[in-house]
């Protein structure tokens, strides 16, 4: 029996609620596999397309009707949480009972401690929302202020501030809900990032990176594997570019190599490999995989994607 945690990317559930649900129906099949062999598994996910789309909306709603207030991120990323932690647990719960597996599945609203002196705070990366043209993002810049990049070759996107996750403010729930055997999605969207204050917790603008705070979790349950399903069959080097390589099995110190040669594109592949090499450092015998999660049957198994090893 392994203790594994899965991060699943938000870019790669769809870009509706009716196309997530459709996806996260055949994720749960790969998941439920795992669980029915007896292995624990903790789920994560990314919000980076779905909170910008929350948030807009909830802009649009409030410049229309002055009686509508506007949201913040912190809500937005609550109300993320709840909608594809929904769709996750609905669809592996149909999963298991097909198979006549008795097991609880439940989403656990996470709320994680950040710095409020963080640099990231000053220096945006996170991208969320829609992709645009070079022409909409622009008119986007002029009109509200947003601060927008070029992402990874598919358009622009808004980027926001994305702190390092410090603590997980219900990590105590979470072990111990897992240890007794439930099936758990945590963490959505990074957590809700919140700063202490005294004996409160007070939410702020930012969208904490899924991978990273993924990593924090695995270390709490004590995981044996962390595995972040994506957009992409393999981490690459040159991507994009004509010559591209895909790569197969790396240890950490080529890892590091790669990364100080900036072949990873932050707010993107960047987080997802320094959260493969944090957990592989963090104790003898753990193994980070990054795949995609249209292959996320062979990813699981370690038959695809890039594995991460001392």
């Amino acid at each position: 029996m392994s203790k594994i945690v899965l991060a699943l990317g938000g870019n790669a559930l769809g870009n509706s609620p009716k196309e997530q649900l459709e996806i996260v129906k055949k994720t749960a099949i790969p998941i439920v596999d795992f669980i029915e062999e007896g292995n624990k598994v903790l789920i994560v996910h990314g919000n980076g397309p779905q909170v910008g789309l929350i948030n807009l909306g909830m802009s649009i709603a409030s410049e229309k009707n002055n009686s509508i207030p506007s949201f913040p991120f912190p809500e937005c990323g609550a109300m993320s949480q709840g909608y594809i932690g929904y769709h996750l647990q609905n669809a592996i719960g149909e999963e298991l009972r097909n198979r006549g597996i008795n097991k609880s599945v439940s989403t656990i609203v996470t709320q994680v401690v950040v710095d409020k002196n963080d640099k990231a705070f000053s220096r945006p990366t996170k991208p969320i929302g829609n992709f645009y043209t070079k022409e909409e993002a622009e008119k986007i810049i002029k009109e509200k202020g947003y601060i927008m990049v070029e992402d990874s070759g598919r358009g622009y996107r808004r980027v926001v501030p994305s702190p390092e996750p410090i603590e997980i403010v219900e990590e105590e729930a979470i072990k111990t809900l897992f240890d007794y055997g439930n099936i758990l999605i945590a963490a959505g969207g990074g957590g809700i990032p919140v700063i202490k204050e005294g004996n409160s917790l007070k939410g702020i603008d930012a969208v904490i990176d899924k991978d990273l705070a993924g990593e924090k979790i695995a270390e709490v349950i004590d995981a044996d594997y962390f595995i972040i399903l994506t957009a992409v069959d393999k981490v690459a080097i040159n991507f994009r570019k004509p010559n591209q390589r895909n790569l197969d099995k790396i240890d950490i110190k080529e890892a590091k190599e790669l990364i100080e040669e900036n072949h990873f594109e932050p707010g993107s592949m960047l987080p997802k490999m320094l959260a493969a090499i944090k957990f592989v450092e963090s104790k003898a015998g753990r193994t980070s995989i990054i795949g995609s999660l249209n292959n996320a049957r062979e990813t699981i198994y370690g038959a695809a994607g890039t594995i991460i090893t001392r």
